[in-house]
């Protein structure tokens, strides 16, 4: 794989299942490198396979949210305009006909994007979610300004929030009028779930007084066709994810987190919506069921539950009895990652990925028998890539912690030809995932395709800290003082873990050469390789990108301000030695090693004032580095940016160690 080649890339995502459990739809995002664009299109699978998986919506510009009407004759989706062009509505929702005649519906039209859409039970109205824009000029040098009075004012990627807040609509499907607003006011509302009788509908939202202080939020049902105010099904107590009705009960599956403590594992439970009482799930289980990237709602399958769980770099999909009577099972298990899931008539249709596969579509059973499940993989939309780019396969292995505690999960990959009788050594990266509560894992990562094809041994790992383990095992890097769950704070178990690792892989692999070893990463990655250059000379060289810098200043100019005290367990106010200690920039002075800056300049998550503090002081002290900063792209331009900026940010990369290494 070459920089250029991430135009090839293809992915599926976001199945759903018909009613009957006879069809999949699905969404596949495509990059078209030449016009600078990345795309996405709806496509149709049967479940039997009997023929293959067709594209469904144009997929000219980004068609998605997929979702079945109740009936299964018809499928909604929602498109956003791909590219500059000023020439109609910037947002659309649709329903197209799938197994009676019919043509295409525009069903509304908005400048803001439609989003987690959803049938009421008797298929005539469909709730979404959307953003409300502020009235006035559009000219921002004519509006008033902005009156600033609490957090969470801005999000990555979305904006300003503060004057646009999301909110739960709903249409109906004969044309009657146009969307009506179903919640209001200043707050953040997400997850609509219709009731089974189709009255009422449950979304998640934080209402309470000094609701932006903390991270506790609540389950809400609304009427939906009344101007009522939402009654809140929740007692504030924590942080709810996400939400799912039961299709026959006055039931809610809800994903939440304990919202003082963080980082925590995230649980599942069911509440009782008329007297609020809650039964706990799988408690067995001390893993996360809230998945980076994207956390899914639980689906309910008759009187079971469905839900995705981490674990060591995987992401399974596990059922449990929804009134707690006994243990979690696995349904779809294996060295995989499961990005996405859906059930209904009794088929489970999944995305999964594998570190030398795309994300792909599959279904199995949703009840029965794992092992007895005749699962199925329908589409192979990566398959061309795969031929193209032919993948190098990961070796997973553990490194013992420094303090004997336990063992870090890790995975190296080697460059083609390097073996027993190479006759040279090769350079190694180490890989640093952000977060830093998220994991590497038995998934497609195209970063380590790029640099292990250039010829780089790549080895990364899930320090402490990372998510997919024990509670304890993310809360290890809370700061020492916290109350509760101390831990040694960022920059320390973790960096120990970590040349752990990398002792392990030199051990482990005889063709590295110790004197040519690099490190980078992005955010919390960014920050630890920001860190290490400045306490260590074990890397000949580094790049810090998007990377937190000066955690005194994150926790006021990022757009999750307020949050690291929740993170780290004391407030920048408290202690503000610690942010200053705990800040890679204070040890500028120590950094010897030549470092290339990456950063965004709409990153709102790590504002470009923190690559400009490392830049400076580094500059001011005759330090060796390269700093880049790119135009237009915001805290996920290695995943989402443009096209032309992925692979430019690819080249600059391998430019760099390139001359380093």
């Amino acid at each position: 794989m070459r920089p250029h080649d991430i135009g090839r890339l293809v992915a599926a995502s976001d199945p759903v299942v018909s009613p009957d459990g006879a069809m999949v739809a699905y969404v596949v995002t495509r990059i078209d490198l030449d016009a600078n664009r990345t795309r996405s299109a709806v496509w149709l699978s049967p479940v039997d396979g009997s023929t293959p998986p067709h594209q469904f919506s144009a997929g000219e510009h980004s068609d998605t949210a997929p979702a079945w009407s109740p009936d299964g004759r018809r499928l909604a989706f929602a498109r956003k305009r791909v590219g500059d062009d000023d020439d109609g509505p910037r947002a659309t929702l649709h329903i197209a006909p799938v197994t009676v005649p019919g043509e295409v519906v525009t069903l509304a039209e908005r400048e803001e994007a439609f989003a987690e859409l959803a049938w009421s039970p008797d298929g005539s109205r469909l709730a979404f979610t959307s953003r409300v824009p502020p009235d006035g000029d559009d000219d921002n040098r004519a509006r008033p300004p902005r009156r600033i009075e609490r957090f969470l004012t801005r999000l990555d990627d979305e904006g300003w929030i503060v004057d646009r807040p999301q909110h739960v609509f709903v249409v109906a499907l004969d044309g009657s009028g146009p969307p009506r607003q179903a919640t209001d006011g200043p707050y953040e509302d997400s997850a609509p779930t219709w009731s089974p009788d189709g009255r009422r509908l449950a979304f998640v939202s934080a209402r309470h007084e000094d609701w932006d202080l903390g991270q506790r939020n609540d389950v809400f049902v609304v009427e939906a066709d009344a101007d009522a105010e939402p009654r809140a099904v929740t007692a504030t107590d924590s942080a709810v994810w996400t939400v799912s009705w039961a299709p026959d009960t006055d039931r809610l599956a809800l994903i939440t987190e304990d919202p003082e403590v963080s980082p925590s594992n995230a649980r599942l439970s069911v509440v009782d919506v008329a007297t609020g009482a809650t039964v706990d799930l799988a408690t067995e289980l001390d893993r996360t069921c809230a998945p980076f990237p994207g956390v899914r709602p639980p689906v309910w399958n008759g009187d079971e539950v469905l839900f995705s769980v981490e674990d060591r770099g995987r992401v399974h999909v596990r059922r449990v009895a929804a009134d707690g009577s006994g243990p979690s099972t696995v349904v779809v298990g294996g060295d995989r990652c499961v990005n996405s899931f859906h059930a209904a008539g009794d088929t489970l249709a999944f995305v999964a990925t594998t570190a030398v596969e795309l994300p792909e579509v599959f279904v199995t059973a949703a009840a029965g028998d794992p092992a007895d499940a005749d699962e199925r993989r329908l589409s192979g939309h990566g398959l061309a890539f795969a031929a193209a780019c032919p993948p190098l396969a990961p070796e997973r292995f553990t490194a013992t912690c420094s303090d004997g505690s336990d063992e870090i999960d890790a995975w190296i990959v080697r460059p083609e030809g390097l073996g027993a009788d190479s006759p040279s050594r090769h350079p190694m990266l180490l890989s640093v995932h952000g977060g830093p509560h998220t994991q590497y894992g038995e998934r497609w990562f195209d970063e380590v395709q790029l640099w292990a094809s250039a010829g780089y041994v790549v080895v990364y790992a899930n320090p402490r800290g990372s998510s997919g383990r024990e509670e304890s095992w993310g809360r290890a890097i809370r700061a020492p003082m916290a109350a509760e769950h101390p831990g040694s704070g960022w920059g320390g178990v973790d960096v120990d873990d970590l040349l752990a690792v990398v002792d392990a892989a030199l051990e482990r692999e005889p063709g590295i050469d110790p004197e040519r070893i690099g490190v980078l990463g992005g955010s919390y990655g960014g920050f630890m390789a920001s860190w290490l250059i400045g306490h260590t000379d074990r890397f000949r060289s580094a790049c810090s990108e998007r990377a937190v810098n000066n955690l005194a200043t994150l926790e006021t100019a990022s757009d999750v301000a307020g949050r690291f005290q929740f993170i780290f367990g004391v407030g920048h106010l408290d202690q503000p030695d610690f942010y200053r200690e705990r800040s890679p920039v204070t040890y500028v002075r120590d950094i010897s090693t030549p470092v290339l800056i990456l950063h965004s300049e709409q990153d709102l998550r790590c504002p470009v004032e923190q690559a400009d503090q490392l830049f400076v002081a580094l500059r001011l002290l005759g330090k060796e580095f390269e700093y880049h900063r790119f135009p237009a792209e915001g805290h996920e331009l290695s995943r989402s940016g443009s096209p032309r900026h992925r692979v430019q940010r690819a080249e600059l990369i391998l430019d760099w160690f390139g001359r380093t290494l």
